[in-house]
């Protein structure tokens, strides 16, 4: 099963959380606001992506106001992770986890190859 951390306000995470059932994904919804993804799975998405700013919701109120454009290419990867652990709306949402996905944002075909694998 995966894990799908998101934010109900979220109408990417709602798309997202549709498409997942419509797929009958079985998945375990995390408020992102309430329970941040562990260490070890930002550690896991950064592996995936290849890059701290991809893990970043950088359209977010708390990504500008603590001025993260500027400040993130100076921080080093563990302090990054470590912002990113502390606060779930710095995290690009959906997120979603498991023993080999790491998945974020929402993009169907990317989805569908990660997810629907025959």
């Amino acid at each position: 099963m995966i894990r799908y951390y998101a934010y109900q306000k979220c109408s990417t995470c709602r798309k997202a959380k549709q498409w997942l059932e419509s797929q009958d994904i079985d998945f375990e919804e995390i408020a992102i606001r309430e329970q941040t993804p562990t260490m070890e799975e930002l550690k896991q998405a950064l592996a995936a992506k290849g890059s701290i700013k991809a893990l970043f919701n950088t359209s977010g109120m708390d990504y500008r106001a603590l001025g993260l454009k500027d400040k993130l290419p100076t921080m080093s990867e563990q302090e990054s992770l470590e912002l990113l652990r502390s606060n779930g709306m710095l995290v690009k949402r959906p997120f979603v986890t498991g023993a080999d996905i790491s998945l974020t944002g929402f993009k169907e075909q990317e989805w569908q190859e990660k997810l629907l694998k025959v």
